[in-house]
């Protein structure tokens, strides 16, 4: 037993064995330590005994009664049997039913006591269970754990293999990174308690005790590690601002900032003035203006004498900017230049040694930005547009670019506050709560397919008037899943069908960029009517005359993606509708489908987001960047998120390198959990 410890292979725990350990990989379960932290999704309360005619219908309890017989088997037909016997409880009867179960009916035996777990059926008079689980009732009321299952791999076999590890890694389980005085401090459990409770809880409270131990741990380590991040960047400010050049900045802007842009933007020329670089977070809702303070920003650094870099999630976008960002600036004699992976080799070395020598004063660019070979001159600000779509890590890379430059980052995606505190957690936030004037809200209805040709025909009718629609379908090409028409297919049969005659264009993905600008500079100019696109125009694409927005197969997206795409109309003085369509019949794509038709408020919809689709999934798989939480729940544990912060900050105020003795534990919790999202240097 002493063998044991929780890096060892799982095929190696008594019991396991190569088979099981396969079927134990597909639920990500690799080691001891794996399966010591692959906590219960649920509980079983097996504890609480309920007479019979006390039990509440349509709810899982638990009965103990005796057997006043062996189990009759009544052959339904050919391969179904049903096996029924009556129990007591001393006070009244309930029959119970098995239903193809010879095996659980052979060990039943009349006059043995049983505890009985299900939902209780039947009248007042006839009260009976249907295939309940049963256990001896020697074998104790205890509350027992329900895990996520896997084929060949049951709830019970699962337990079995828990309380296994929780027996062979007797001694580890006293290893606990928290020492008793923080333990005491913050009314804490030991790490024993906590995991022998999660799994095998003795009642309700030992569950909650455990729960918030191990909630509280997984928040500090995250928090832990994020700060650490973010204390990186709070070197000396090697890029200082001495003067603040905002009003020659808003001088040049055809429009007036609103006052939240104004407060955000006087935010970030504060902390380039400070004594640590920017690390700054601009959050705002569909065209809040976030790039307007960005180009403020840049406007004062570069005339400080400063580069700066924008970094975009795609090419469009970053053409987009370049585009716009010129045509604001270059009046000013401020130099914009783009850089993308699909430059010809000798556009890209023009670039390159314009950055290098300082005559590009601000770059757009996609991830290329990274690569080798990109130098810059004297880089003093790096904007990140769209983050969730870059790793804590990628923003970081680009940020060695220089010395310490300052940092901005853009999301578009609107965060709940919640999960704003944790993913940013290594960033300052400013929130852009208002809209620009002229932005109307968009009208957004669901509607099923077969209403599809009274949606073209309000399309026609606005093309009719001169504007401009757009229809977005999820797929781009044939054999990833037959029931949803490719982009590709969708426009053939529009171009031939429904649209025949119009003017149309299709934007996907996998086109050259060469073909993507030409498509967008088409759009933009109003040669192409309607756009047929997959969800490559969901950030970023401005095209005021753009009214219409039709999304097929809706339910196929989250709703943060849809709010998004709906993003794109809107942004004129037209009146402008956004029409979803989707003959989902599933309570949970619906429910989606209504929280959009009922506000354009981005922030309630990610919260609404983060309720259905919980924080793993919140962004999508791998995007975000970030650990996933094994326990830790984001709607409800805030109270212990904000312990957590304020407890990793006082750690890190008295400990900043995690180097003193106490801590080498958590130094080593953070290391692990942050190795598995690829974030390295956090030592």
């Amino acid at each position: 037993m002493s063998t044991v410890t929780k890096d060892m292979p799982l095929r190696y725990l008594k019991g396991v064995g190569e088979r099981r350990a396969e079927q134990l990989a597909r639920l990500d379960l690799l080691s001891v330590g794996d399966l010591l932290h692959f906590y219960p999704r649920g509980y079983e309360d097996w504890s609480t005994i309920v007479p019979i005619q006390e039990a509440p219908y349509g709810q899982p309890c638990c009965i103990k009664a005796t057997a006043l017989g062996t189990p009759v088997e009544n052959r339904i037909r050919k391969g179904l049997s049903l096996y029924r016997f009556t129990v007591s409880d001393g006070t009244s009867t309930m029959r119970i039913t098995l239903f193809n179960n010879k095996y659980a009916a052979a060990k039943i035996k009349a006059g043995e006591s049983y505890l009985f777990f299900g939902q209780v059926g039947g009248g007042l008079t006839n009260r009976e269970m249907a295939s309940p689980m049963i256990e001896p009732s020697g074998d104790g009321q205890r509350i027992r754990p329900i895990y996520r299952q896997t084929e060949g791999l049951n709830s019970r076999m699962i337990e079995t293999l828990v309380a296994r590890a929780i027996q062979a890694l007797d001694k580890e389980l006293d290893h606990d990174p928290l020492t008793p005085e923080f333990r005491n401090r913050h009314e804490l459990c030991t790490r024993r308690f906590a995991l022998e409770n999660i799994h095998f809880p003795t009642t309700s409270n030992t569950l909650e005790i455990a729960r918030k131990r191990l909630v509280f741990e997984e928040l500090l380590i995250l928090q832990l590690g994020l700060l650490k991040l973010k204390s990186r960047s709070r070197s000396a400010n090697t890029a200082m601002i001495e003067n603040d050049l905002t009003d020659e900045f808003t001088s040049l802007l055809p429009f007036k900032l609103t006052g939240a842009q104004s407060r955000t933007l006087r935010e970030c020329i504060q902390d380039m003035r400070g004594e640590h670089p920017m690390s700054r977070l601009i959050q705002g809702d569909v065209g809040s203006g976030k790039t307007a303070v960005a180009a403020g920003a840049a406007y004062t650094a570069i005339k400080n004498g400063f580069q700066a870099a924008l970094m975009a999630p795609t090419e469009i976008l970053a053409e987009q900017h370049a585009r716009s960002l010129s045509g604001l600036l270059e009046k000013a004699g401020i130099r914009v230049a783009l850089l993308t992976g699909s430059m010809t080799a000798s556009a890209k070395r023009q670039t390159l040694e314009a950055l290098a020598s300082g005559e590009i004063h601000l770059v757009s660019g996609t991830h290329a930005l990274l690569s080798e070979g990109v130098e810059f001159n004297r880089l003093g600000l790096v904007i990140t547009d769209e983050q969730h779509r870059f790793g804590v890590a990628q923003r970081a890379r680009l940020a060695a670019k220089g010395q310490s430059p300052h940092l901005l980052v853009m999301s578009a995606t609107p965060i709940p506050r919640t999960l704003a505190l944790i993913i940013y957690g290594d960033l300052d936030v400013s929130v852009l709560d208002e809209l620009p004037p002229g932005r109307t809200p968009v009208e957004t209805y669901a509607i099923d397919s077969d209403k599809r040709e009274r949606a073209f025909n309000y399309i026609k009718k606005h093309i009719a008037q001169g504007r401009q629609a757009y229809i977005v379908c999820p797929l781009v090409e044939n054999g990833e899943e037959s029931d949803l028409a490719s982009a590709t297919e969708y426009f053939n049969k529009l171009a031939e069908g429904s649209f025949k005659g119009y003017k149309l264009g299709l934007l996907h993905g996998r086109m050259k960029s060469s073909e993507k600008e030409a498509v967008m500079g088409g759009f933009v100019r109003n040669e192409i009517s309607i756009l047929i696109s997959t969800t490559v125009i969901e950030v970023g694409v401005d095209v005021p005359n753009a009214v219409l927005m039709v999304v097929e197969n809706a339910e196929r997206f989250g709703l943060a993606q849809l709010h998004q795409l709906r993003g794109r109309v809107g942004r004129g003085q037209h009146k402008s509708t956004c029409i979803l369509i989707s003959d989902a019949r599933n309570e949970e794509a619906r429910r989606r489908l209504k929280v959009l038709c009922a506000t354009n408020d981005g922030f309630k919809i990610a919260d609404e987001d983060l309720k259905l689709r919980g924080p793993g999934d919140f962004f999508g798989s791998r995007q975000h960047g970030l650990p996933d939480l094994k326990i830790a729940n984001l709607n409800t544990d805030m109270r212990l998120l904000r312990e957590a912060q304020n407890a990793a900050r006082e750690i890190l105020a008295k400990d900043p390198a995690l180097e003193h003795k106490e801590h080498h534990p958590l130094s080593e919790e953070v290391r692990l959990l942050f190795e598995k999202v690829g974030e390295q240097g956090l030592n």
